[in-house]
């Protein structure tokens, strides 16, 4: 090899150790990047839980009934020889509206009636015979008890011709009627029907996960297909028991009804307003489902933590939180499905949940 060749070598050889001595040393042929032992910071909107309550509107389906309401039906047969019925017409508590042939029941009163009479003379002159010793003890308990016996019997027969008349059993609006006077008639068979219409009542069911929101004096607005027009109604009767055909709880409300513009059977839509009482409010997007039930982000000392939660009443913006919360809490509203349990945070907005 040429003595010039041998140097080149030489120097390119330096060259190249000189380079990676200074512009390739260890300090900066670290690569870059987060320091050893901390994790990335994650950032998140937030909002601070405070107490309040939430209102919500459930819509369903209801049945109007009336008041109260009785069938006219005879406890004895017979032909009717009265009837005070005005189909359609307002009737008062213990109006007589139909009266059954009851000839034979009252000419047996009359002779029960002189009988009896007759038997109380014989028991007061007994009575006075008795005081000086004019007759036995024995006759005269005999005549007392035929005196006591008599009455039972008047009794009776006053009951038997009681049954041969129909009354009011309240105040309401009576019917259109099925049989007309004249006509005989038997326990079977239904003479009219007598409805209270003011108030009314309104059935109607709940799903089961509502029976807690759902108090006695809640408010409804019941909408009538047949009118068109809304009232308002108070919850006043709740079933002690859930149905286990259907899941749902049934509930009774009464509306007032004074121009008779709703009609026992109509069809009403039902809107129940839920109403929560004083509790912890967070924001609805705060929460999120999981194989538990739902959980949220709470931010304590600078990191996320998963808190289980069980919710009550929600609507479009707002959910009630009835356990896993208190008041005064940061809760984490955007940002949330980068969040895992521990991850350090970094708020860019917090409010107070209003």
């Amino acid at each position: 090899m040429k003595p010039k060749t041998l140097i080149l070598i030489v120097v390119i050889i330096a060259a190249l150790a000189l380079i990676k001595i200074f512009f390739l040393s260890p300090k900066q042929a670290k690569p870059a990047g987060p320091q050893a032992g901390k994790g990335p910071v994650v950032a998140i909107k937030a909002v601070v839980a405070q107490s309040g309550n939430v209102e919500n509107k459930l819509i369903l389906s209801g049945t109007v009934l009336a008041n109260e309401e009785a069938v006219l039906k005879p406890e004895v047969s017979g032909k009717i020889i009265l009837m005070h019925i005005n189909e359609g017409a307002e009737v008062e508590k213990g109006q007589l509206l139909v009266k059954i042939n009851d000839a034979d029941l009252q000419a047996q009163l009359a002779k029960q009636t002189a009988m009896q009479k007759i038997n109380e003379e014989k028991e007061r002159d007994l009575k006075a015979l008795l005081a000086v010793k004019g007759v036995s003890q024995e006759e005269y308990d005999l005549a007392l008890s035929t005196v006591q016996q008599s009455k039972a019997d008047m009794d009776l027969t006053q009951a038997q011709i009681a049954k041969t008349e129909i009354r009011s059993p309240f105040n309401g609006v009576i019917g259109l009627k099925n049989v007309s006077e004249g006509n005989n008639v038997s326990p079977a068979d239904i003479i009219a029907s007598v409805q209270q219409l003011n108030p009314v009542k309104i059935d109607f069911s709940v799903p089961e996960k509502y029976t807690a929101v759902v108090h006695l004096n809640d408010t409804v607005l019941v909408t009538i297909l047949g009118t068109g027009k809304t009232y308002v109604g108070k919850v006043y009767a709740i079933d002690p028991k859930i149905d286990a055909a259907t899941r749902s709880l049934k509930i009774r409300a009464i509306c007032e009804n004074n121009k008779r513009e709703i009609f026992p059977g109509s069809y009403a839509q039902v809107t129940l307003i839920l109403k929560s009482e004083n509790s912890v409010v967070i924001p609805t997007m705060a929460v999120i489902p999981d194989l538990h039930g739902q959980k949220t982000f709470v931010i304590r000392d600078g990191k996320a933590v998963s808190v289980q939660i069980e919710t009550g009443i929600r609507n479009d913006t707002t959910i009630e939180v009835l356990k896993g919360l208190k008041a005064g809490d940061t809760i984490a509203t955007e940002g949330i499905m980068a969040l895992k349990p521990n991850v350090q945070v970094k708020i860019q907005g917090i409010k107070n949940k209003k």
